[in-house]
């Protein structure tokens, strides 16, 4: 095989120029580093790595083709005490890979060692990094660029959204094929949701505890190879590349975008007894929040936590975000556990990720979405993130749970969450998007559930049900579970209704759990992260189409009222919003927050809004003019109203003049 030469530092990983391979591999306490390439019998190959510059070592070997299967053994210092844990005898995923070959299995050869290094040989089950051209035909492939004030979002699991469709063709459900098949594009785009914003799609393994429980990682929260492409979702493993572009490009096609959730925060290597796979094995103290005696800081709670303040780790974060957007088009990222990004170790908006980002002209340009809390000290961040990131923001779903569902919120605190909450996000220039609204996510209970469940029911996962949050804010209504009588299912119906129209017809942008627009229930699972079946995946041939039309009513309606899609923050007296009693009167002082549950809100001088949050028959005094009604299920052409009842005096109305 032919001699590795110097080569050179950059780009990260491995790059085929059409003559060979660049390899490049960041660590700054290795002694020495062997690439390690394996044939088509399987045998290895190893080379040392010819050039060092800083802490980049490199090396080319020229005549290399794509589908080269290669990994790193790393040598250098074994002290654990100071997080150092060098250990040659396990074969390292490249951190770059961009595609990766085998799957992480519960193998004892996969432990690096605790007082002294296990010298057992891991590359017979180790996975594989794959050389890979990026070469593709995009034709004319452009981004859509929806703006943010007309922007929808709608949450889905690529499996879980097409496995269980009867009208996809049998041999593509739950793959990217799918995604971009002209029944679900058709779907899309009579919903009206403008973004697609996809669970975890880079290439993730399952922890090994859960492989012993006989379940897997679903959600795909545990990421192995942040470059690559999870392989799962495809055809063919082969094809995933190509077929995950095919999808992007039919849905730019269509006018949507794609945004995918990503996880940068910590590895699937987990805590000192999880397998060591890659980072740790290259530089642990580099790639991770150590703590004095060489354990890990957990603040994400998976055991372990990305060092994202280092400079050679933020670089390598900015890098694979570049490629993601470069390579697959991607319109966006919404990111998982988020405080990370910006942790020094304490928060800060200047992080250097985050400034990367900023002075990026790739990444400043999509739309990027935090979930802006971890579980360390001081994790919580929410309204706190740099002006170009929008934020998750639990303060509406909580609100909107609270007012229509266990009623213990004010008038003042719902009307707050309806106008952008602009006490979290009204600031540093920010605008009212940034605020994402959601009532339900992947996390957590399912629509359906919240109207059915008081507790959750997470037993199936094999943690006898201590996991999964127990602050809800859910109402069964009177009996626990999905069946009941006609009267509770109609309140039930009633309080969706409700929770819907405040979710789509609130300033700020709007996301939608995928099934929740046809009534999935995850049967009060409410951390469903490992339940990769018929409990997570939805259900088409059973689907509410009552409440589809429902909900796409909604979104064609949001897309009619200034006040909602122009992405300003309200003014006092500037014809976007007033806030009524049930008398069309402004609220006085005390009704904000000890008045009745009862609210009208005018928008953009045409649009009306009557709220009923009591159990009572009550009387609205509509504003001066003439009025009709929205009803249900109709488009913006004819405007009708949304009548949203918890029995016969409960919910939401709307008017137009």
């Amino acid at each position: 095989m032919t001699r590795l030469t110097t080569g050179q530092p950059s780009p990260a990983g491995a790059c085929y120029d059409g003559k060979g391979v660049n390899f490049t591999l960041f660590s700054s306490h290795a002694e020495w580093v062997e690439l390690c390439i394996f044939d088509e019998a399987g045998q290895e190959h190893r080379f040392d790595m010819p050039g060092r510059s800083g802490d980049i070592w490199h090396g080319y070997l020229a005549g290399a083709k794509p589908g080269l299967r290669y990994g790193y053994r790393v040598h250098g210092p074994w002290e654990p005490s100071k997080g150092l844990r060098f250990n040659p005898a396990k074969l390292l995923l490249d951190p770059c890979a961009h595609r990766v070959d085998g799957d992480v299995k519960d193998d004892p050869l996969f432990h690096i060692g605790h007082d002294e290094p296990d010298h057992r040989d891991s590359a017979p089950v180790a996975p594989k990094s794959v050389v890979v051209s990026d070469a593709y035909d995009w034709e004319d492939d452009a981004p859509p660029n929806i703006p943010w004030g007309i922007t929808v979002i709608y949450e889905a699991h690529v499996k879980g959204l097409t496995w269980l469709h009867p009208a996809i063709p049998e041999e593509i459900r739950g793959t990217y094929r799918a995604l971009g098949h002209p029944v679900m594009i058709d779907y899309f785009k009579q919903l009206g949701i403008t973004t697609l914003e996809l669970m975890p799609v880079a290439h993730f393994a399952h922890e090994p505890r859960l492989l012993r429980l006989g379940l897997s990682n679903y959600w795909g929260y545990n990421p192995l190879a942040m470059f690559a492409l999870e392989p799962r979702y495809a055809t063919h493993p082969d094809r995933a590349r190509d077929e995950f572009r095919d999808a992007v490009k039919a849905l730019h096609q269509a006018g949507i975008e794609v945004i995918l959730d990503i996880v940068l925060n910590h590895s699937a290597e987990l805590d000192l007894d999880g397998p060591t796979l890659s980072l740790r094995g290259i530089d642990n103290p580099g790639y991770y929040w150590i703590r004095e005696n060489g354990d890990y800081y957990n603040w994400t709670g998976c055991g372990n936590t990305l060092n994202l303040s280092h400079p050679a780790v933020a670089d390598y974060a900015h890098a694979c975000l570049k490629y993601w957007v470069e390579t697959y088009h991607v319109d966006g990222f919404r990111f998982d556990l988020a405080t990370v990004m910006g942790r020094t170790p304490t928060f800060s908006q200047q992080a250097p990720l985050f400034e990367a980002i900023k002075n990026c002209p790739v990444l400043s340009r999509v739309k990027l979405i935090a979930e802006p809390w971890d579980v360390g000290e001081g994790g919580y961040q929410v309204g706190n993130f740099p002006p170009l990131f929008a934020e998750w923001n639990d303060h509406f779903r909580d609100a909107a749970r609270r007012f229509w569902l266990t009623r213990d919120l004010s008038l003042g605190d719902m009307a707050g969450r309806i106008a952008g909450s602009d006490d979290l996000f009204k600031r540093s220039g920010r605008l009212p998007s940034a605020s994402i609204n959601l009532v339900t996510a992947h996390d957590g209970f399912t629509l359906r559930d919240c109207v059915c469940f008081n507790q959750k029911h997470n037993e199936a996962n094999g943690e006898e049900n201590r996991d999964g949050t127990n602050n809800n804010h859910s109402f069964n209504h009177g009996i626990e579970g999905l069946e009941s009588n006609q009267h509770i299912m109609e309140r039930r119906r009633a309080s969706v209704h409700a929770l819907l129209t405040t979710l789509l017809l609130s300033q700020g942008t709007p996301m939608l759990l995928a099934g929740d627009e046809h009534g999935h229930s995850q049967h009060g699972n409410n951390n469903a992260y490992c339940q990769d079946n018929p409990l997570t995946w939805l259900d088409w041939k059973q689907a509410n189409s009552g409440l589809t039309h429902f909900t796409a009513a909604l979104i064609r309606l949001r897309h009619t009222i200034p006040a909602l899609t122009a992405d300003r923050w309200w003014e006092e007296g500037d014809g976007n919003v007033r806030w009524l009693n049930k008398e069309a009167q402004p609220l006085e002082a005390h009704e904000w927050q000890h008045g009745i549950p009862c609210l009208q809100i005018l928008l953009s001088d045409k649009w009306l809004m009557t709220f009923n949050a009591t159990d009572n028959v009550v009387d609205f005094v509509l504003p001066d003019g003439e009025w009709r009604a929205i009803p249900p299920f109709a488009g913006a052409d004819n405007p009708v109203v949304m009548a949203v009842w918890h029995g016969p005096a409960h919910g939401v109305c709307a008017f137009k003049r």
